[in-house]
């Protein structure tokens, strides 16, 4: 087992917990400004990982990847990683259609946001020649980006199945019966060559925008 992988890998799963937490707090606090308190009240608008994370997605799956992939087992290309849902109750929603939409995309926007602020910062590290900082930033600017994309697919609880929902009428009755076997979906899905390789290539072509717009070569 390669120890140098361990390390840092550990340090890029830091950095994904922060990720996780900009990401579900994006939505608690979207929910919030439309009306609904759900989240508020269960101390979801908050910037403290603690609040956000779940046991097994956010520790155990993440953690679980780093070592077997450290220990070279290819059995880490098939785990993920996610953070506790923020609950949003729609019927408390100022616009229900329209609100529950921008909060299911409030999510992956903020993924967008910190997108830009790492390429942002990794340009500051290159002019200042802090050469590991800046590469640091870039590749997390790729994971969140990842994470953008990868929410956006029509897959319950994923924050694309809540738009689909909304644009179907699909009642939440079914939603929530498909959505028990989400993670099973999910991982199946993530086997298909082309889902991933989409989710690649949008990632990389919006960091690369961003990094044009911030003067950086991609």
């Amino acid at each position: 087992m390669d120890a140098n992988l361990i390390v840092d890998g550990l340090i890029m799963y830091l950095g994904l917990v922060v990720l996780l937490t900009f990401h579900e707090f994006g939505h608690a606090w979207t929910a919030m400004r439309c009306g609904d308190d759900t989240a508020k009240l269960r101390g979801r608008v908050s910037l403290n990982p603690i609040v956000h994370i779940d046991p097994i997605g956010t520790v155990v799956m993440p953690l679980l990847m780093i070592f077997l992939s450290a220990s070279g087992s290819g059995l880490g290309r098939f785990l993920i990683g996610w953070a506790k849902p923020v609950p949003v109750n729609p019927h408390n929603l100022r616009r229900p259609k329209l609100d529950d939409i921008l909060v299911s995309l409030a999510g992956p926007w903020m993924n967008v946001m910190l997108a830009a602020v790492l390429v942002g910062m990794a340009r500051l590290g290159v002019a200042v020649e802090l050469h590991a900082a800046a590469e640091f930033c870039w590749d997390m600017a790729l994971i969140s980006l990842f994470l953008c994309f990868f929410n956006l697919l029509p897959i319950p609880p994923l924050d694309g199945s809540q738009v689909m929902r909304v644009l179907i009428g699909m009642s939440f009755e079914t939603y929530y019966r498909i959505a028990q076997y989400g993670f099973i979906l999910i991982i199946l899905v993530l086997q298909i060559p082309l889902v991933r390789w989409l989710i690649a290539v949008a990632s990389r072509a919006t960091r690369d925008l961003l990094a044009r717009l911030f003067g950086l070569a991609g």
